[in-house]
């Protein structure tokens, strides 16, 4: 197979990989790690304290969120996206954002394909609408019940996220403690793995960050829920701390209560071997098989059961799970045949011309007059 000049472009949220909280820069770090393993030509377009194999093109020094500089997102995005398609498009064969919605205006009328990986929810506001706007170019989901609110545009391919194994280090044998990890958000209910706790009598540690706009939900409804002898808040963590952290769990409490995407909390406790009880919302029924690799709860009577009948789901195979479905090797390799099958076809600029001149040329040949000697 021909080797590839890619174009990655993440989020300037965070860095890449990120130092602490951050989903989707980290997916981008691995993904772009694996692509040039494979011997491809990969250009990261990120923060400039990001670490990568490949070349680095970065707009801002340092991330917005832990950068000492202060920077307008969506301006600092554009310039970026500007640089990729306005001065750079040349370089490439294939462009892959993790812009989403700020990408489409540039990358609709290009020759170059651009692969867009919809990383967030798109039941929001008029997200549905806008997607809709720009129906033909070349999205990914990243679970199929992300795809929901928005079915007729141009799906192209599910592909879930994936990690090296030697990331996270498998455990046989927890410690006495139940996880919650991630962040304080309304619609992640933190608060609930807390009473959860509490009513079952179980240690309970939750490593998580606070963002700007969740501190008034923090400090009103879960900060007087921290001072109790079961719960140990540990504040927001790093890689090697939330690989210990989740290794030594019984199992992780994720009781989210929204449209999760994906949810790569999950895949990451179950490459330590540490099963997963979730809400069946969102993606979590993909993920997670339920009374396999963990358990899917409805009401609060089954996050119990779960949490006292937690042990009888095997560690092996949890860990055997994520190795089979979400390893890094099967996140490159999904996307790297979806490149493949975008650069065989006619570009997005062709098809749609080609879809105008049909248009255009339907009513003629309706009223064409035949003349006849």
């Amino acid at each position: 197979m021909k080797k590839l000049r890619i174009a990655q472009i993440a989020p300037l949220v965070e860095r890449v990989p990120p130092k602490k909280y951050g989903g989707t820069e980290r997916v981008v770090y691995h993904l772009t790690e694996g692509l040039v393993q494979k011997g491809h030509d990969v250009t990261l377009f990120a923060s400039g304290d990001s670490i990568t194999s490949a070349r680095l093109i970065a707009p801002i020094s340092e991330s917005l969120r832990l950068g000492r500089k202060v920077h307008t997102p969506a301006i600092v995005s554009m310039m970026m996206l500007g640089t990729v398609y306005e001065k750079m498009l040349h370089e490439f064969d294939i462009i892959h954002s993790h812009l989403e919605y700020l990408t489409l205006p540039y990358a609709y009328k290009t020759r170059v394909p651009t692969v867009l990986t919809m990383h967030g929810r798109l039941d929001i506001g008029d997200y549905g609408k806008l997607l809709e706007s720009y129906p033909d170019m070349a999205y990914v989901s990243i679970s199929d019940s992300q795809r929901r609110p928005v079915e007729d545009i141009n799906w192209v391919k599910t592909i879930y996220h994936g990690y090296p194994p030697a990331s996270f280090e498998y455990n046989e044998n927890p410690e006495d403690y139940f996880l919650y990890l991630g962040r304080f958000s309304e619609e992640k209910k933190p608060e609930q793995a807390i009473m959860l706790a509490r009513a079952c009598n179980i240690r309970l540690k939750i490593a998580a960050k606070v963002d700007p706009s969740d501190k008034g939900y923090f400090e009103k409804k879960i900060r007087p829920l921290l001072d109790h002898p079961l719960i140990e808040y540990v504040g927001e963590v790093d890689d090697c701390r939330k690989v210990e952290l989740l290794k030594n769990a019984k199992a992780l409490l994720n009781t989210i209560d929204w449209p999760e995407p994906f949810g790569l909390v999950m895949i990451e406790a179950l490459a330590c071997g540490t099963p997963v009880i979730v809400r069946g919302c969102g993606s979590a029924p993909e993920v997670i098989e339920h009374g396999k690799t963990g358990f899917i709860c409805e009401t609060r009577l089954d996050f119990i059961n779960a949490i006292h009948n937690i042990e009888q789901l095997s560690r092996k195979v949890c860990r055997e799970e994520f190795e089979r479905r979400f390893s890094l090797d099967c996140m490159v390799e999904s996307y790297e045949e979806l490149y493949y099958n975008l650069l065989q076809k006619k570009s997005p600029v062709e098809t749609r011309q080609s879809k105008a001149l049909q248009l255009w040329s339907a009513p003629l040949k309706q009223n064409r007059v035949t003349v006849s000697g």
